[in-house]
């Protein structure tokens, strides 16, 4: 008898959807960098009046950081993941570290390698690996991870693939946060990505590509090609369902079209619509 309702319960679990606030949908500040310059507080409760509350963020847009982290706490927005530029990464990542502890996040991410104009070859490759290795090991003793955020000029012809594979093989203290517009603008398709590296990927930043567009390997684009999650030429439900197999928890929408505070609702109304077994 035991062995039935045991059996019994099993099946009924196993139909059970997971639901989609296993994942959390936050937001990346700078899409509000506008907004920003004009009013702090009044954009940071528009943020959590969407019903935001997790975010990337880093840059206090001239105020006080003391200040400026107050105000995260008054409207209960939570800096799970700051951003770091290289050199500070490279010059002094302590004071990297220290400042993620300041704000209590889990991710550090750094968004750009340095690079002479449209030239980005191995070599650079090997000196970000190495900045990142070292910097993401010190991050590491404090319980942080360092995460790059690859903007698809990593993925040019490499040996037998890309400079961007002899980054991910050869990162000992580092993640990716995958950008899925930018990887697919530089040529990849985010979903295969995943598959390729499952452990590498810590954090995603949602954002769609208008249809039409074609990309390159220049890391750069319009930001008025930044459109609706779920109304572009990405498959975000297909990539946020594939992230969620691989049990990514963080995944921010980052929208830098002048459409932001008409678009970002609308995206995480498309986020929400996406059903998770």
């Amino acid at each position: 008898m035991k062995l039935r309702i045991h059996l019994f319960l099993l099946l009924a679990l196993s139909f059970i959807q997971t639901p989609i606030l296993a994942q959390e949908f936050g937001l990346q500040l700078y899409s509000l960098r506008n907004q920003f310059k004009n009013d702090i507080e009044n954009s940071l409760k528009t943020i959590a009046d969407w019903g935001i509350h997790t975010i990337e963020g880093g840059d206090t847009y001239g105020m006080e950081e003391a200040k400026f982290r107050s105000l995260l706490s008054k409207y209960k927005l939570n800096p799970i993941s700051i951003g770091a530029d290289y050199d500070e990464l490279r010059k002094d990542p302590k004071a990297v570290a220290e400042k993620a502890l300041r704000y209590g996040a889990r991710f550090v991410m750094c968004a750009w390698s340095p690079h002479d104009g449209n030239r980005f070859d191995i070599e650079n490759t090997k000196a970000a690996v190495k900045v990142f290795n070292e910097a993401g090991a010190i991050l590491k003793r404090e319980g942080i991870t360092l995460a790059y955020h690859a903007h698809g000029y990593e993925f040019r012809p490499y040996e037998y693939g890309t400079l961007f594979d002899y980054m991910a093989k050869n990162a000992k203290n580092f993640s990716l946060e995958m950008d899925v517009f930018w990887i697919t603008h530089g040529g990849e398709n985010p979903i295969a990505l995943l598959e390729k590296y499952p452990d590498f990927v810590v954090m995603l930043h949602l954002k769609d590509m208008e249809k039409g567009v074609k990309g390159n390997n220049t890391g750069g684009e319009d930001v008025e090609t930044n459109v609706v999650l779920g109304q572009g030429q990405i498959d975000i439900e297909g990539i946020v369902r594939k992230a969620h197999e691989q049990g990514v928890r963080y995944m921010f929408i980052e929208d830098e079209s002048s459409r932001v505070e008409a678009q970002v609702p609308q995206s995480l109304e498309f986020l929400k619509s996406i059903k998770l077994n």
